[in-house]
């Protein structure tokens, strides 16, 4: 008997999850978005496992180290765990096309959320993507979701290719 499929929230860093101020790479600089935990603990409380996909070209590009994105990574999950949410994994892509050559983990590439289904038994067309580019949709898509949200708080964005453009994370689940 095969084991059943998980569903999964797929989360962007940057821009949905903590304030986008160019390559966050210390705690100190770390602003989480108002809503993240709670959007987190409603899919949760749906059985849903929790992932973050980032791409982090500062690595590629020399500005902070791959140690410095893990203890932030560790330091993020341990805040999202005193608030009461479970980060079963981190994927990152520390690379950039132009010094690192083309890969299949950078957004708008599905690598990341392919490797999470892979690892983690995902059902991908059931599962959610949150991001605030449209990269992230796109892989989000690549990958077989049916579901992606476009975060823009700002709300400057006029047209994408998400299931629906939300300025704050309540729209997502308040359909």
């Amino acid at each position: 008997m095969r084991p059943s499929l998980e569903k999964a929230l797929f989360l962007d860093r940057d821009g949905v999850i903590n304030v986008d101020y160019d390559y966050v790479h210390k705690p100190h600089n770390f602003d989480f978005i108002d809503g993240i935990f709670e959007l987190c603990k409603h899919y949760q409380n749906l059985g849903f496992m929790i992932f973050v996909i980032t791409n982090q070209s500062g690595i590629s590009r020399g500005f902070y180290s791959e140690e410095d994105f893990a203890h932030l990574s560790e330091w993020m999950v341990d805040e999202f765990a005193k608030n009461g949410v479970k980060i079963t994994k981190v994927y990152h892509c520390p690379h950039h096309p132009d010094i690192s050559g083309e890969c299949s983990c950078r957004k708008p590439h599905a690598g990341m959320l392919l490797d999470a289904q892979k690892e983690f038994n995902i059902d991908l067309q059931n599962s959610v993507l949150v991001g605030d580019k449209e990269r992230d949709i796109e892989a989000g898509l690549g990958a077989g979701l049916k579901e992606t949200y476009l975060f823009d708080e700002n709300k400057n964005v006029l047209s994408s290719k998400a299931t629906k453009i939300v300025s704050k994370f309540e729209d997502i689940w308040n359909k």
